[in-house]
């Protein structure tokens, strides 16, 4: 049985926001592994933490303490800070990034708006993904139509085709599901099983429906700032990770 490769860690992570005199703890002393290929769900109450730990996990904002090592790279921890362009470097070459807004533009069509990351960066050999992806996701016969013209369900399909046009190792997906009504929510859930297990994508996805949520290998859930793992045959919570 080969080792396991762990791709992102967290080790008493946290992040406080001052508003005033007041400080907000968003995320509490948060610990946790997520192994290469791995498909975990974030699930929880809304202002529990969930999409603030997702952008930490993103580098699309820093922590206030504790330490994140991304592939056994420490990227923040106490002796360890990149800089703006280091972590930009690391967001065009690690992430995919998948939100619940589709924020694809409206005068593009669905194979211009696939491409358009590659305008900005382009990864050895991500020029030849689009026509792939757009045949994986089951929406090359839309490459011409523009977002107004398809459904919402195809409109996410693009969004995630984006995020994958520069073969990013790890998908961030932010309540991808929230904007759709339950069947083509469960067809996008169904998309990112087969990104999981045909093509090996690390997947990060927060979501608020526990349903969909227990598609995934692994359930996180965000309390308060505090993060524990649950079950997802029973949904009662188990042992905390240890680092």
């Amino acid at each position: 049985m080969s080792e396991k490769t762990t791709v992102i860690e967290a080790i008493n992570l946290t992040k406080i926001y001052t508003r005033g005199i007041e400080e907000i703890i968003s995320v509490n002393n948060v610990s946790f592994k997520i192994d290469k290929g791995e498909f975990v769900s974030i699930i929880g109450p809304s202002g529990s933490g969930k999409t603030t730990l997702i952008n930490l996990l993103g580098c699309l904002d820093n922590p206030s303490s504790g330490e994140f090592r991304l592939g056994g790279r420490s990227i923040f921890g106490k002796a360890k800070r990149l800089s703006e362009g280091e972590l930009t470097k690391i967001r065009r070459e690690a992430f995919g990034y998948i939100f619940q807004n589709f924020y694809l533009i409206p005068t593009l069509t669905v194979l211009e708006n696939t491409v358009l990351p590659l305008t900005f960066y382009c990864k050895s050999g991500a020029e030849n993904e689009a026509p792939k992806l757009l045949k994986l996701l089951g929406i090359d016969n839309r490459k011409d139509h523009l977002p107004g013209q398809i459904s919402g369900g195809e409109m996410q399909r693009v969004a995630i085709a984006r995020a994958m046009v520069n073969m990013p190792e790890i998908l961030l997906a932010d309540e991808p599901t929230g904007n759709l009504d339950t069947k083509r929510s469960i067809e996008i859930i169904q998309v990112l099983q087969d990104l999981n297990k045909k093509e090996g994508l690390t997947i990060v996805m927060v979501t608020h429906n526990q349903e969909l949520a227990r598609c995934a290998d692994r359930i996180l859930e965000m309390r308060d700032g505090h993060i524990s793992n649950i079950d997802p045959l029973t949904g009662d919570a188990v042992p905390p990770f240890k680092s």
